[in-house]
């Protein structure tokens, strides 16, 4: 929209006024003053109706200017608007960034950060979670639409985001062809002045009378990081102690990270961008490959039974998009605690695509609130060498670069 735009929070609505003896010709309701009422659900997920059931519905208003029940500006803004609400699977990490964040960039890295967030639906606990990245993708606070009763005025303001694909940026419609590379650049940027806090405070800590960690002798080659993003509950490793030490023998340095949804973003991006390699099962948390370093990190998502194609579309393919080398492994029946609940001929095991076709349902409360994963190490095992041999031949290309 663009020209005389006004926002009325009591009503639900933006109101667009267009000059009073304006000649449209859109029909005019009773008053003679309304020239069209369009009602949108500023959120990404159209296709789902479930959910869009439950997003803040505004009134889109095109109106024949009139002094008299005009509302008068109470916030001037001279740059454009993106309104968008944050209901919806917010509380979800995948569907924050799927959902929200991506999206946000996409439709608002046109403004190079001259732009103003309204929000239908706010929660402060999101803008407090991403509080180092809006800045960059918006100079200015985020409104808080339903909450401001104030009257905020525009003269161009876009109302929902852009969606292009799973957990990524095409683009082809970008109008600097940014990619999600380009996206994960700013994460960087972003997250660059925390870390370096954090790093200096962990410094301080170590500083005094408290042992020095031992210099790596200078013959002794850096071993590769890897993260493993461990669960509980369902979809947990139950052999992770086992799994552990496997890769420690291979030569990695491990690391185990259980995200909490408290845990702050910058210390899981401060873990995992400082790694090589990062092992986690098919879940929402896997949705921190995002925080990995691109052409260089090595990304293992351990399959479930029964979420072949999810894993791949909206973890797989988004890694590989990012330049990352992905590797899948997809689980064999034996390694699922299902088999112990179930006939080894049930079609719970032996076709899950069966269940998956009655529906989303069936697919979460079997296979993803029901399962839990005993790797088998043997296999596994060639996934880890995998990883470590492309992680060494990469960092051998680098020094030889250098």
């Amino acid at each position: 929209m663009k020209g005389d735009i006004r926002t009325h929070s009591p009503t639900s609505s933006v109101f667009l006024y267009s000059p009073k003896n304006s000649d449209d010709n859109v029909s005019s309701t009773v008053d003679g003053d309304e020239l069209q009422h369009e009602k949108i659900k500023p959120y990404t997920r159209k296709w789902e109706t479930s959910i869009m059931a439950t997003i803040d519905e505004l009134n889109l208003i095109s109106k024949r200017r009139n002094s008299d029940v005009d509302h008068s500006c109470d916030v001037i803004h001279d740059v454009p608007a993106v309104i968008f609400s944050t209901g919806g699977y917010t509380g979800n990490v995948y569907h924050e960034f799927n959902d929200g964040i991506i999206p946000l960039y996409i439709t608002s890295q046109q403004f190079n950060t001259e732009v103003v967030f309204v929000i239908l639906e706010y929660h402060d606990w999101w803008v407090m979670k991403y509080a180092d990245i809006l800045p960059h993708l918006s100079s200015y606070p985020p409104i808080d639409f339903n909450g401001d009763n104030r009257t905020h005025c525009f003269t161009e303001a876009i109302t929902g985001l852009r969606i292009h694909d799973e957990l990524t940026v095409d683009p082809i419609l970008m109008k600097n062809n940014e990619s999600i590379v380009d996206f994960r650049n700013l994460l960087d940027r972003a997250y660059r002045p925390r870390i370096t806090g954090l790093i200096r405070k962990a410094q301080e800590k170590t500083s005094g009378c408290a042992l020095a960690t031992p210099k790596r002798m200078h013959n002794q080659p850096k071993k590769p990081k890897l993260v493993i993003l461990s669960r509980k509950g369902s979809r947990a490793i139950t052999n992770q102690n086992i799994l552990v030490k496997a890769a420690e023998e291979i030569g990695f340095e491990v690391h185990v990270l259980r995200p909490e949804p408290t845990t702050e973003l910058a210390k899981i991006y401060m873990e995992l961008n400082s790694s090589d390699a990062m092992i986690g099962v098919h879940g929402a948390a896997m949705t921190h490959f995002l925080f990995m370093r691109p052409r260089c990190s090595v990304f293992i998502q351990v399959i479930p039974l029964g979420t072949d194609w999810a894993a791949e579309t909206y973890y797989g393919e988004p890694a590989r998009k990012l330049g990352l080398k992905y590797i899948g492994y997809k689980i064999s029946r034996r390694e699922s605690s299902l088999v112990d609940e179930y006939d080894k001929d049930d079609p719970v095991l032996t076709d899950p695509s069966s269940l998956n076709q009655k529906g989303w349902e069936y697919t979460k409360k079997i296979y993803l609130e029901r399962q839990t994963v005993k790797l088998d190490l043997t296999r596994f095992r060639r996934r880890l060498l995998r990883a470590y041999d492309y992680i060494t031949r990469i960092h051998l290309q680098s020094q030889h670069l250098a």
